[in-house]
């Protein structure tokens, strides 16, 4: 029984890792997230299998959330998209490479400019893969308001990219 239960976290720990880290970055920053990510596996150790089957990446998720909170650090920070692996995508010369890092900048800078709500639900649906309901679980909302959320947070996101890029947005009709 025991080594059934050391296999399932340990799929888990394969599954969900990476994404857990990724998304303790954005809450707590790089230097903490690893932290935050292992004790919201050693929380998963303890619990009982029956009470999370069925809903275990909302449930890591939640955890890590609220370990994340725990060490302190409530102002959600955006990692800088311009560290990441930028520089691994293939490279057609360094005027490309300049306006990668330029586009990055630009995205970097409308998701931080996002209410929280909206970033949160953003990144749960895009870094983590979660569904509407996982997210609503995560988030303590429902999957409507989810979708209501995750829609705003994108029209608000076009808006920025574009707008800064000088690139008319179309909306409804008109070319703002």
């Amino acid at each position: 029984m025991q080594e059934a239960a050391a296999h399932w976290v340990m799929e888990a720990l394969s599954r969900y890792e990476a994404q857990l880290l990724r998304y303790a970055t954005t809450l707590v920053g790089r230097s903490l997230a690893a932290d935050v990510v292992q004790d919201t596996f050693l929380e998963l150790c303890r619990a009982k299998r029956e009470q999370v089957e069925g809903h275990l990446a909302a449930w890591l998720f939640t955890v890590c959330k609220h370990r994340a909170l725990d060490v302190g650090k409530r102002e959600r920070r955006l990692r800088s998209l311009e560290e990441a692996d930028v520089d691994e995508m293939p490279d057609s010369g360094p005027v490309s490479k300049l306006e990668r890092r330029e586009a990055a900048s630009r995205v970097s800078a409308a998701l931080a400019a996002l209410p929280a709500r909206e970033r949160e639900a953003l990144l749960l649906k895009l870094d983590g893969g979660l569904s509407y309901k996982e997210i609503a679980e995560v988030m303590g909302l429902t999957p409507s308001n989810v979708g209501f959320i995750l829609h705003g947070a994108l029209k608000r996101l076009q808006r920025e990219i574009m707008g800064e890029a000088g690139v008319p947005v179309r909306t409804a009709g008109r070319t703002s």
